[in-house]
């Protein structure tokens, strides 16, 4: 009888961490880490920021950009990519064309197992992304 309470106890236990829902975390930045299969360039600081008013918003790198997106479970995707005109290198400029594109392509969300955000496309690699610390 006393291994079956244990058991029980231990049961509920971890159905309660089962039911622990992850949520992308809104009105902080996220650091984008990789666009696909290439990690950033060198003292690119590339960021993403949900807004809670279902705007987007960020670094890319060069420019500073927005764009509506919708939030729904693991379900995420970008509307339209807008953003400033600042010219930069050529190369900055590629990695923030290749930024917003994979944005834009984004369908779902999910955390890795060593706790990275990643925006996935329907096909290929996710953006990775880091939870801003301050």
């Amino acid at each position: 009888m006393k291994r079956l309470w244990m058991f029980t106890a231990v049961a509920a236990g971890l159905a309660g961490c089962a039911s622990d829902e992850v949520k992308l975390t809104q009105d902080h930045s996220y650091v984008v880490e990789w666009i696909g299969e290439r990690p950033l360039m060198d003292y690119a600081h590339l960021t993403v920021t949900l807004g809670a008013d279902g705007r987007a918003y960020g670094n890319g790198g060069c420019n500073h950009w927005f764009a509506p997106y919708t939030l729904e479970g693991d379900t995420l995707s970008f509307g339209k990519i807008g953003s400033t005109r600042k010219l930069c290198p050529e190369a900055l400029m590629e990695q923030e064309q290749r930024f917003f594109k994979a944005l834009e392509r984004v369908q779902r969300w999910d955390i890795s197992p060593i706790q990275q955000t990643r925006f996935w496309p329907a096909e290929g690699k996710p953006l990775r992304l880091w939870l801003e610390e301050g």
